[in-house]
């Protein structure tokens, strides 16, 4: 299908359930997702992708938010993520993701609604399994394949 997005941001954490933090590049692992933050693993949500434009819906309600406020390890442009079907595959730098889950069950206790009033992630964010891994950086291309 070809390039229509790129990566503005990739964040991490070593803990669940909280802001991630921006950094230079990830690097990713098949099966397991980005080396070092919380939501790796051996499960179906391992690496979560927000858009920015997700981020202008809540600027509008007066929130200025970076990206990793909520807690997605890479912040998008240009692809409105939560309408693409559950099993898209997604060129990201040199990686390659499956698409697994549209939004989630936001669980009590977050700290990003506590903080901001909302939380764009339960129905807008996406989540994938790394099929294929690599380094990815903020600049990277998202191709749908």
């Amino acid at each position: 299908m070809g390039i229509v997005g790129k990566v503005i941001s990739v964040n991490t954490s070593d803990k669940k359930g909280v802001v991630k933090t921006p950094v230079a590049e990830v690097l990713l692992r098949a099966g397991h997702g980005i080396e070092g933050d919380a939501h790796a693993g051996d499960w179906h949500r391992q690496v979560s992708l927000l858009g920015i434009e997700s981020f202008e819906k809540m600027r509008v309600m007066g929130i200025e938010l970076e990206p990793g406020k909520f807690a997605e390890n890479m912040t998008t442009e240009g692809i409105v993520l939560y309408e693409l079907p559950v099993g898209t595959r997604l060129q990201i730098g040199e990686t390659l993701h499956e698409v697994t889950q549209i939004g989630k069950q936001c669980h009590s206790g977050c700290e990003i609604k506590s903080l901001v009033g909302d939380c764009v992630m339960p129905r807008e964010g996406i989540f994938t399994k790394v099929l294929k891994g690599g380094k990815v950086r903020p600049g990277d291309s998202i191709e749908i394949l």
